[in-house]
């Protein structure tokens, strides 16, 4: 009897460490308490120009300094659609240019913005990260494969080789450099949830700030 009731004692802490163990894995990553950015720099966060998916009108805004050439910026995509498609209408991202990858991103870059002129922004960006193992492979970059990448989401080429120049564009990826530069990003992405620095960086991270911001803005 003695030996039966050790095992079952020692059976039920298994059980209760492993429960422990479950439940500390699939609790919500704890919200770090981050104060917004200085006024000083707020400016620089985000500009009027700047690239929006989701309701302008969001009461949460999720900055992201993104690279297009950036294999964490598209390993991230797919976090940042089910974040919006779990907030609807209370989420909107706002991207900025941090073309951090040389001539690779820059190009990217300019092909998005023709695309964002041509109403396909979307479908071109989504189908630039789809490919971008091929075009923007570190040991030998390929950026004139781009264009025909864009070209199959809808992209009006002719027309996008001289969006591509346009002064606007290159207004864009001027300040958004200078941006970069003043908020101090130094890695892509970045992440900014209404002025808020993500930190510590991650995924889980990521949804655990939006959703109290959200639940924040609806209290």
């Amino acid at each position: 009897m003695k030996n039966k009731s050790l095992v079952l004692s020692v059976l039920l802490v298994g059980l209760a460490v492993f429960a422990a163990a479950v439940w500390y894995q699939s609790r919500p990553a704890p919200v770090a308490q981050v104060e917004p950015v200085q006024p000083e720099v707020a400016e620089a966060l985000m500009r009027p120009y700047s690239p929006i998916m989701g309701p302008k009108d969001a009461p949460v805004t999720i900055v992201e300094f993104f690279d297009p050439a950036c294999e964490a910026c598209r390993a991230f995509y797919p976090v940042i659609k089910e974040i919006m498609a779990e907030h609807g209408d209370q989420v909107r991202v706002v991207l900025r240019y941090t073309p951090f990858h040389g001539a690779a991103s820059e190009e990217a870059i300019r092909v998005m913005e023709a695309a964002r002129m041509q109403d396909v922004y979307i479908p071109v960006k989504e189908a630039i990260l789809e490919f971008q193992p091929r075009w923007a492979s570190h040991g030998e970059p390929a950026p004139g494969l781009i264009l025909g990448i864009a070209e199959q989401a809808g992209l009006n080429v002719e027309v996008a080789k001289n969006q591509m120049k346009a002064p606007q564009t290159l207004a864009i990826l001027n300040q958004d450099r200078a941006d970069v530069e003043t908020m101090g990003v130094r890695q892509t992405p970045t992440f900014y949830v209404n002025g808020k620095p993500l930190d510590p960086f991650g995924a889980d991270e990521l949804r655990a700030l939006v959703a109290a911001e959200v639940a924040a803005a609806g209290s």
